[in-house]
């Protein structure tokens, strides 16, 4: 039997297919931008149709690099959480833009429904908080105004992109395909009870979504069925959302791991086992892996804006012309001439969950430069951890190490920068795809290529290790600095 694994890692700006060997080696990898589309101010969509079509080139090279599909034991998926799918089932189309994880439209009815006293049963039963963030509201958002899916009746699918890909993956002509989400993705929809894996009625009615276009709620591996687009069956046999995926990936196996992952947004899992956890310092409780029916858990805290801050300022801004530039920008100057930049353009999420928040930045003078702002973006990085961390703190999950990944961590003055303010060792694996390599971890069980994670954890490989440098009274004047920004930036909301 073939060992390599196919692994489609779909996430907001781009997305990448990576074929894996057992041992974790990457033996290629293929990737393509995904447009991003901003209708108005706070509204993110995708189109559906081209995340498909990207994300299908790509596996393809993968293939044909494997030596055809008959040389491929699994596929594994992990993809950008929240983002909604709504498609017709018989035509195999969307119906509508996807709504992305990042689109605050709906954040005036989530104001609504807090102030009308439903946060408290919300977060009793999904660990979540009334965000528009979160996939049901959305949803119900979509039902109300766009007509069209309404009209579809019951040919009308709604999911998120793991749904979306399995389906079109499954679809053959004149069937339709699996119609399925993994439990990860499935807890940050806000619809499903966290307790019990399942959708909530309750929970369902008071967003208005449509019961009967949801998908189906299954394992994290596992073989749900085949492709055969790729002129051989290959069975599907592992999916995460990308956070979740991060974490299997790092290795966070023992209740107390943690790793941070910062990528388009920045995201801090807490390894909880079994044990569900209950957070008081508005940190959000979720499903790590469900596997033979049992779910692990995870405490987690959501920073929305992280590489999306860097490429801002390439895109938008003009200030640099390449991500790789800020590491040697940051490193030119002393420090930060007093300027802080809370990147609040998407509102703020954890510990803070200002939806309404929009990004500022303070402190400027005749001595600040080009250097200075983009220094400025990268320690608000580390800022924005260390408000995660007070928060895990005070929920008694403390970070003694934080393994990190993402594409932000390349730059090595970040890393260092995050052991300084945090005063914890962190780790950085020499191969950072940790989500991707979750994913072929999940795929390598859901096939029989390892017996549990913890044998699939060998994929993890070497790592390098950072660790405090800075005095403590340059890192508290930074910190004094980044809370009254923050402060600022949180009563210019209200």
């Amino acid at each position: 039997m073939s060992e390599k694994l196919l692994i489609i890692d779909e996430g907001t700006t781009s997305t990448r297919a990576m074929l894996f060997a057992p041992d974790g080696t990457c033996l290629g990898s293929e990737s393509a931008d995904l447009t991003q589309h901003y209708p108005s101010p706070g509204l993110v969509e995708h189109d559906a149709a081209e995340i498909w079509d990207r994300t299908f080139a790509c596996a393809r090279k993968m293939v044909e690099l494997a030596g055809g599909a008959e040389a491929v034991a699994a596929i594994g998926i992990t993809n950008q959480r929240e983002t909604v799918v709504f498609w017709d089932k018989q035509t195999g189309e969307p119906l509508a833009p996807a709504i992305v994880w990042q689109d605050r439209r709906t954040a005036s009815w989530c104001r609504e429904l807090k102030e009308a006293g439903h946060e408290p049963t919300v977060q009793a039963r999904t660990g979540l908080l009334l965000d528009p963030y979160f996939s049901g509201s959305k949803i119900g958002w979509a039902m109300a105004n766009w007509p069209q899916l309404k009209a579809a009746g019951d040919r009308l699918a709604v999911g998120t992109i793991d749904s979306w890909l399995v389906w079109k993956l499954t679809a053959t002509e004149g069937r339709g395909g699996l119609h399925i989400t993994d439990a990860t993705n499935a807890s940050r929809t806000a619809l499903m009870a966290i307790g019990s894996g399942h959708w909530d009625d309750g929970l369902i009615e008071l967003f208005d979504a449509p019961r009967h276009a949801l998908p189906e709620i299954v394992d994290c591996a596992g073989n749900y069925g085949t492709t055969s687009l790729f002129g051989a069956p290959i069975p599907i046999c592992g999916m995460a959302g990308d956070q979740q995926a991060a974490t299997i990936g790092q290795a966070c196996l023992t209740p107390g791991d943690t790793k941070a992952t910062f990528g388009t947004g920045a995201f801090v899992l807490t390894q909880y086992g079994a044990h569900q956890p209950t957070s008081k310092n508005r940190l959000l409780a979720t499903v790590a892996w469900q596997l033979a029916g049992r779910r692990a858990y995870a405490l987690e805290g959501s920073v929305f804006v992280a590489g999306s801050l860097i490429q801002w300022l390439r895109d938008s801004l003009k200030l640099i012309a390449a991500a790789d530039e800020t590491e040697a920008l940051a490193r030119s100057v002393a420090d930060n001439a007093g300027v802080y930049l809370v990147p609040a353009l998407s509102g703020l999420g954890a510990p803070w969950w200002e939806a309404e928040a929009r990004g500022c930045m303070s402190g400027l003078s005749f001595t600040a430069t080009r250097a200075h702002i983009v220094r400025a973006a990268l320690e608000a990085m580390a800022h924005q951890a260390n408000d995660l961390k007070t928060a895990f703190a005070a929920d008694g999950a403390d970070w003694t190490t934080l393994r990190i990944d993402g594409g932000m961590v390349a730059n090595v003055w970040i890393a260092q920068d995050l052991a300084d303010m945090l005063e914890v060792e962190v780790e950085r694996p020499v191969f950072a795809e940790t989500t991707a390599l979750g994913a072929a971890m999940l795929a390598g069980v859901g096939i029989g290529l390892f017996k549990d994670l913890k044998a699939a954890s060998a994929m993890r490989g070497k790592l390098d290790a950072f660790h405090s440098t800075l005095a403590a009274d340059a890192r508290q004047t930074r910190l004094d600095g980044w809370a009254s920004a923050v402060k600022s930036v949180i009563a210019a909301a209200h």
